[in-house]
């Protein structure tokens, strides 16, 4: 990653992708929905295939001069066919939330309902939140976890559905650590004739590897993000039965978007080619150990954590009872003078501002594609702890600076 290229031709930009570089380099990326793709899927971004526009779909395109185009779109088509069992899969959404827009075109009409878990609670934007476009244009209720446990309630998610009478259940969250029960959700959505969309985006990964349990073939659409715990190409995807093929196909194009990113379609392909070898699924199980060492050393350290630990790959730590002063903003800021990169987030409950928030979001995906173990993962759940309990302490965020350095140095990235 030299960037001479782009260093003889804009010096300014290639120094901001050499400071970038570097920042990840001396830094331990935490922000459950990041992680770090492999060179190759890198240099498959980089293609020549930035240079093509493939409107259309493989076979079937607008533009001539796509057969290479439509090796690798097919390649990737297959290959998340294989990881994850799906009957149909379209690969061009740009991101996981314009997979959502594509299945509320394909299977919704505007004004229909939309029952979905509430951003505080670890919804997603896409989901319904009101200033985002699906709380613009469909009418968006929703539901969130049991306030003494943290998990969902399904009976009070069923007698929500009753009342409410939606179009759609969403399942599926940005800040949930708790596995899901799809097949709960599709017997609610059923029971109120509605269907089931079940955003992945943060567990692609562990569903394909078998850790987490999948909806496919349980729920009526299941979308999902391609560059987290799955760490290929950045961008979304969609995993349905042949039946919604059509409707899906035509909602991406004409729909919501014209060419496809063909370059990162190839880092997809790339990526899902490297999950399906059987080193993944040992970094599957890995991510979620690192997380269940992380969040029982929080605990040890009288950290809370929203459900009492995790099945995924994050933890979220509520800060309320054991910091009732500091804030989730607070916490993120120090820990960050450190090198440690995590997000403040929302927590069931919340009082405060989305934007200060009252909680920690922690994930290991980046950390465990780095080589991290379960014990290097503790040390790093002592290092959080002790800054948490001292945001403002400058002695203590030097020390615990010091210790982040000495982890980037024994888990190298991108030598």
């Amino acid at each position: 990653m030299d960037y001479e290229d782009v260093r003889h031709t804009d010096p300014a930009v290639a120094e901001a992708l050499d400071g970038e570089l570097d920042r990840q380099r001396s830094t331990l990326s935490m922000i459950a929905s990041e992680n770090h793709v492999s060179p190759a899927v890198m240099d498959a971004q980089s293609s020549a295939l930035t240079n093509k526009y493939a409107e259309g779909y493989p076979g079937e395109r607008y533009y001539g001069g796509c057969e290479y185009a439509d090796e690798v779109e097919q390649l990737a088509i297959d290959r998340a066919t294989e990881l994850w069992g799906a009957e149909y899969v379209n690969v061009q959404p740009h991101s996981g939330s314009q997979a959502n827009m594509a299945v509320y075109l394909a299977a919704l009409e505007p004004g229909d309902k939309i029952l979905s878990m509430d951003l505080t609670n670890g919804g997603h934007l896409s989901h319904g939140f009101k200033a985002n476009f699906a709380g613009k244009v469909y009418e968006v209720e929703h539901y969130g976890v049991d306030p003494d446990t943290g998990r969902l309630d399904y009976e009070a998610i069923e007698e929500h559905a009753k009342a409410f009478d939606p179009d759609m259940i969403i399942s599926g969250y940005s800040a949930y650590p708790r596995e899901v029960d799809w097949e709960r959700f599709q017997a609610i959505a059923e029971s109120v004739d509605a269907y089931q969309l079940a955003d992945i985006a943060h567990i692609t990964g562990l569903v394909a590897a078998g850790v987490h349990t999948s909806p496919v073939g349980v729920a009526d659409f299941v979308t999902g993000s391609t560059h987290k715990t799955i760490r290929s190409g950045r961008g979304g995807m969609i995993l349905s039965s042949e039946a919604h093929a059509d409707a899906i196909d035509a909602a991406i194009i004409p729909g919501m978007q014209g060419g496809p990113l063909m370059h990162n379609i190839a880092g997809k392909a790339v990526g899902f080619g490297e999950a399906l070898e059987p080193e993944f699924e040992e970094y599957a199980n890995q991510v979620v150990e690192n997380a269940t060492a992380l969040g029982d050393r929080l605990q040890e350290h009288g950290l809370g954590l929203v459900s009492g630990g995790t099945d995924t790959h994050l933890v979220l730590c509520d800060l309320r009872e054991s910091h009732p002063d500091t804030t989730g903003k607070d916490v993120e800021e120090a820990l960050e003078e450190t090198g440690i990169v995590l997000n403040a987030n929302t927590v069931p409950g919340e009082t405060r501002s989305n934007f200060v928030a009252s909680g920690i979001r922690a994930g290991t995906p980046a950390l465990t594609t780095r080589g991290f173990d379960s014990e290097a993962c503790r040390e790093v759940a002592d290092c959080i702890a002790r800054v948490v309990d001292a945001p403002d302490d400058g002695s203590v965020v030097e020390e615990v600076s010091a210790d982040v350095d000495a982890l980037c140095e024994r888990f190298p990235l991108y030598e």
